[in-house]
């Protein structure tokens, strides 16, 4: 099997093992509620911001951002180089430490947006999607070869 085809298959285990559980809880998360004389029932689902399972989405978001720290650091030390933000952000471990942590408040804060405007289901797949993204930059970082020649 080459590098490509064990990577391919990295990502989707790892695609499985995070969204299958996240999209269980979004399902069971609420109960619905049937407004009277209404033409048709509509679904309003009403839960807490702080509820167990946007806690579980918020640690998971953590849990890849500091996954997607680990991971650039990796490629780095094997020698590969960070294209989508400068050498200046990234080789500064505090100041990239604090970006992975802003990028994880962001999600929090737009989750929350999207809570207080009864966007309910756009602030779960939020979440959900940037645990998805980020864990595929994170299996694609450990996935690329090292750029030092090979020992002699």
């Amino acid at each position: 099997m080459g590098q490509m085809a064990r990577g391919g298959l990295l990502l989707l285990l790892a695609s499985l093992a995070i969204g299958g559980p996240l999209a269980a809880a979004q399902a069971a998360s609420t109960p619905a509620t049937i407004v009277p004389d209404s033409p048709r029932p509509a679904t309003v689902p009403v839960h807490r911001f702080w509820d167990q399972t946007n806690i579980l989405l918020f640690s998971g978001v953590a849990v890849v951002r500091g996954m997607d720290y680990a991971s650039t650091r990796n490629f780095q030390a094997r020698g590969r180089q960070e294209i989508l933000l400068s050498d200046e952000v990234v080789n500064n471990s505090a100041g990239f430490a604090a970006l992975e942590a802003a990028g994880t408040m962001t999600s929090v804060g737009i989750s929350y947006i999207l809570h207080r405007t009864g966007h309910h289901t756009l602030e779960r797949w939020m979440s959900i999607g940037h645990i998805g993204v980020t864990a595929f930059g994170d299996v694609r970082n450990y996935c690329l070869e090292s750029k030092h020649p090979p020992p002699k």
